[in-house]
């Protein structure tokens, strides 16, 4: 057994805070149903007995498994028909032993090619392409024509096959420089998109220090490091070489010849894969944190896509302001500058994605976004539909080891279930229009290591019932035989469709025109893209496609020129468009235009805005970047009002620009009774963006409101910017000085006679113990300890006390350094245990409720617990509990930190930068400026403390599990 895939941000990983589990515990929101059972085929794979489940016009098979290869992470599928497989035997070997599981650590990691050679719908043939000591659990892969590209961070690695013997002859690292070594949030696979350049993306793992053919180079990071070893140092807010901060996960693109590098989104969190569609259109998948805000969205061109804080220096739960739920706040769906984050796919943990525009499988599968998750055992199918300047995604289950949701999940008392082991890493379309599934195949998804000790994995066939789909044989040579190739539905196959056509030039114009009255609408979308770079004739042929009846073929024009630096000349045309989606690119072309060059274009897309749409609003704040103020004074000329009569157009647009020159306008808004209280927070929201002295003393002004809302609000944001945007703008410091009370003064007292080595050791324990049972007194002490100032003895003398502590943060952070008596607890025992619920519900109310809602109990300082048991088995939870360290969740590795002062600070590390925010077990933020820190140091373990320091026994823990797990 493997444990889960190099796939995905692990968040089955352990990691408590006093109550209970800070971040493993895992939440599904917006289940959508499947079809009837009696819909649906199951197959039988002959090692597990487990079945897929297909819709009842579609046939799977299991087309090869283990051990024609181990460990599947990513595949492609060649010309051929062969399918080209990425292992991941070498994945995180070190968190176990070699000798446990295979391993090939002394060749490396391989890349197989499997193949049907007799056409009966199964692969009999497996052999070894590479193995490369460069190669440590890659990610991704493409095969392009003799070209097989590789992605497996820090490197971009292009093999190639001169002499087509299916062996590399060269090897080239493409690019180097990607953070995340042998890490899931590192570099994934590579596409050519409709335009013939290839586009990719790498997760948050930084940071990405990378330098194209033409000595471009992207500098990106985020505060955010773990998962392995060694990703140990990363950072935000640095700049690239276009100028711009990029944080987080990218969207990336760059010429075959590896100039142009490029990023096309960022901030996201770590989507497995980005894909196109024909008419240039991107769709991602990301998972989160708290494992309840998975999404799959379309990426618009320049998105920032919310995950972090827009420098990188603040994880979203600095950013959480008082009244978002979680998917809000974690994606920053709030802040102006951030795109709308799509559907929110619940809990799991997405993979693989791709878009269907063949025929094969039946029209009514065209245009499908397909994409994996592993979580849950799913393959989810979407058909976007256009909504404003966006679009619509409506989820469905297509492909699950499940009938039907409510059974995919009430198997928790089951110690193996392998319906549940079906993890479809990735999904492809091959040159025949099958959909190809890669099954990593395991008991559980994540916690950084592999289970299973064979490596095995599977890959399913998908078909059309009744049909048998064969590989075309497919010319490359004649001008007939690349149309036909750049109509196949294989992504990197119709890519040498497109590269043989255009090289020979506009001789093929006539033919390659005769697609654009194609019966598929994507083969229209690439003679389009094919077109524009085939010389004058083929470009003039697509200028004439701006002023198509049909909006498709002006969008997919629009972007071909734009591709081309051509677009220049037809932007304030194409700014007047009926298709908002149109006039959404146009916005996307005019971020680097001048202002006094775009104003025309600009004008007309705020003429064209109807307030509501948000994806035009993003698109009209790109065109704004680095010139708000001046395309403010044009909503000011479009949408005349006084501020609490603004119409949702010019609300929207200040909010979004929130130029220094509307701020006296917005106060104005935010402060108004007759403006309604979400318009005023959006007001308020926006002056909390404006940098500036004059913002700051506008909240300040705003917190002495007489409406309750404004007031509560404007002083969220005075206590939240004083650490970030406006630390150094007022005297904070003066402001928020604290007097020191008689009883604090009394513990510092004491704490002199614990700290006095000339005192007798039995006058030092009696202080320490009066100390201990103080909030004040405990925090002492447990700085006291962190520095180095308490002794074992006098640690051990006030261990059972200093738990009892009333400060849930020094109970907390007690566990780290005081002893306690504990006992090993075997799960595996206490799982048998019959549970009495009732005292379950208890056990979370006196112990989790502290950091934990369920139902209607508890707090929200740690993950929403009430559908834990949609999530996790008894086993997957006992083991959380017991073993809270066993790996911490991305995100809440806890910190010490000791000023120049001596105070210490213990918490999870919020934003970093000039000034370093930690939140502690209590909830409560403490920011310190970065250059008054004497140290910081990642603490090894858990904050949450092993069961029996909690008093917890057998019997409770399956009394506790048995509630959270049996909740209706």
């Amino acid at each position: 057994m493997h444990l889960s895939t190099s796939i995905t941000a692990f968040r089955y990983s352990r990691f408590f805070a006093a109550g209970l589990v800070l971040a493993s515990v895992l939440t599904f929101y917006q289940n959508q149903p499947v079809q009837p059972e009696e819909a649906r085929i199951p197959v039988v794979a002959p090692e597990d007995s487990s079945k897929l489940y297909v819709p009842d016009d579609l046939v799977a098979t299991l087309w090869a498994e283990a051990p024609m290869f181990y460990n599947p992470t990513n595949m492609d599928i060649d010309a051929k028909g062969r399918v080209w497989i990425t292992e991941a035997v070498n994945y995180r070997d070190f968190n176990t032993k070699p000798a446990e599981r295979l391993n090939h650590k002394q060749k490396g990691d391989r890349v197989m090619i499997l193949e049907d050679k007799d056409g009966d719908g199964k692969a009999e043939s497996s052999k070894v392409y590479v193995e490369d000591s460069l190669l440590t659990a890659p990610l991704g892969i493409a095969v392009i024509g003799n070209k097989t590209i590789v992605s497996c961070a820090p490197n971009l690695l292009i093999y190639t096959d001169t002499n087509g013997d299916d062996k590399p002859d060269t090897r080239e690292v493409f690019l180097t420089g990607f953070g995340g070594y042998d890490h899931d949030h590192s570099l994934h696979s590579l596409i050519v998109g409709p335009d013939g350049r290839y586009h990719f993306n790498t997760g948050n793992a930084g940071p990405h220090h990378v330098k194209d053919k033409s000595g471009w180079t992207l500098r990106s990071g985020s505060l955010y490091t773990g998962g392995t070893p060694y990703n140990k140092t990363n950072e935000g807010n640095q700049k690239s070489d276009d100028g711009r901060v990029w944080v987080g996960g990218l969207a990336l693109r760059i010429n075959p010849d590896g100039t142009g590098l490029k990023v096309l989104g960022h901030n996201f969190r770590n989507s497995y894969e980005v894909c196109l569609d024909s008419y240039g259109n991107m769709w991602q998948n990301d998972n989160d944190d708290q494992v309840i805000t998975c999404r799959v969205s379309f990426l618009q061109e320049n998105g920032n896509a919310g995950y972090f804080s827009a420098d990188g220096t603040r994880y979203w739960q600095a950013d959480r302001r008082p009244g978002q739920d979680i998917f809000t706040t974690h994606w920053h769906q709030e802040d102006p500058g951030v795109m709308p984050a799509g559907d929110n796919s619940g809990a799991g943990s997405p993979t693989g994605i791709v878009f269907y525009e063949g025929d094969e499988l039946g029209k009514n599968y065209r245009g499908t976004l397909l994409s994996c998750e592993a979580g849950r055992n799913v393959i989810f199918a979407y058909q976007p539909e256009k909504q404003g300047a966006g679009f619509a995604l409506k989820r469905r289950d297509l492909i699950s080891s499940f009938p039907q949701v409510s059974e995919r999940y009430e198997w928790y008392e089951t110690d193996q279930d392998y319906r549940k082991w079906f993890r479809p890493s990735d999904v492809a379309v091959g040159p025949d229009g099958a959909i190809y599934i890669a099954d990593w195949y395991d008991p559980v998804v994540g916690g950084h290591a592999m289970k299973d000790k064979k490596g095995y994995g599977r890959i399913y066939r998908i078909t059309p019932k009744g049909k048998k789909l064969t590989v075309p044989k497919l010319d490359f040579d004649s001008t007939e035989g690349l149309i036909n190739a750049l109509k196949n539905p294989a992504i990197n196959v119709r890519a040498l469709g497109f590269e043989g056509l255009k090289a020979k030039g506009s001789t093929v114009i006539p033919d390659v025109k005769k697609l654009l009255n194609a019966e598929n609408p994507f083969y229209q979308a690439r003679a389009i893209w094919l077109l524009a770079q085939l010389g004058d004739q083929g470009r003039s042929e697509v200028v004439t496609l701006l002023k198509s009846p049909d909006a498709s073929h002006r969008l997919t024009a629009f972007r071909a020129l734009k591709a081309d630096n051509q677009s220049d000349p037809y932007l304030e045309q194409m700014s007047a468009d009926p298709d908002p989606a149109v006039r959404r690119e146009v916005g996307i072309a005019l971020r680097d235009v001048p202002y006094e060059k775009a104003s025309p274009s600009i004008r007309n897309l705020i003429k064209g805005y109807d307030g509501n749409d948000r994806w035009m609003l993003e698109a009209i704040g790109t065109a704004s970047d680095g010139k708000e103020s001046k395309v403010y004074a044009n909503v000011r000329e479009a949408f005349k009002a006084d501020p609490e009569n603004w119409k949702p157009q010019r609300a929207n647009l200040a909010w979004r620009l929130h130029p220094e020159i509307a701020l006296d306008e917005l106060k104005a808004r935010a402060g108004h009774p007759k403006v309604s209280a979400i318009e005023r927070r959006k007001a308020l929201t926006a002056i909390g963006f404006i940098k500036s002295k004059k913002a700051a003393e506008a909240m300040v002004a705003l917190s002495k409101s007489t409406l309750p809302d404004v007031a509560s609000q404007a002083s969220y944001w005075i206590n939240f910017r004083k650490s970030n945007d406006w630390a150094d703008l007022m005297n904070w410091e003066q402001a928020t000085a604290q007097v020191m009370t008689p009883a604090y003064k009394r513990m510092l007292d004491m704490k002199k006679t614990v700290s006095d080595k000339n005192q007798p050791v039995s006058a030092r324990i009696d202080a320490a113990r009066q100390m201990a049972p103080d909030v004040n007194g405990g925090n002492i002490l447990v700085d006291m300890r962190v520095q180095g100032q308490l002794p074992d003895t006098i640690a051990k003398s006030v261990s059972e006390i200093i738990f009892k502590n009333p400060d849930q943060n020094v109970r907390v952070v007690a566990s780290q350094f005081f002893p306690r008596n504990g006992k090993v607890l075997k799960t595996d025992f206490i799982s048998r245990m019959n549970a009495d619920l009732v005292h379950g519900q208890k056990i979370f109310s006196n112990t989790c409720a502290a950091c934990h809602k369920h139902g209607t109990t508890g707090a929200e300082i740690g993950p929403d617990l009430t559908l834990i048991h949609k999530k996790f088995d008894k086993s997957g939870l006992l083991d959380a509990i017991v073993n809270p360290s066993a790996s911490m969740v991305f995100g809440y590795e806890s910190y010490t930190i000791v000023t120049k002062k001596g105070d210490t600070y213990f918490g999870f590390l919020m934003s970093d930068g000039a000034n370093v925010v930690l939140k502690d077990a209590g909830g409560q933020q403490h920011t310190i400026k970065a250059d008054q820190i004497k140290s910081r140091e990642k603490m090894p373990s858990s904050l949450m403390p092993e069961p029996t320091a909690l008093g917890l026994n057998e019997q409770d823990l399956a009394d506790l599990t048995g509630y959270l797990l049996n909740f209706k």
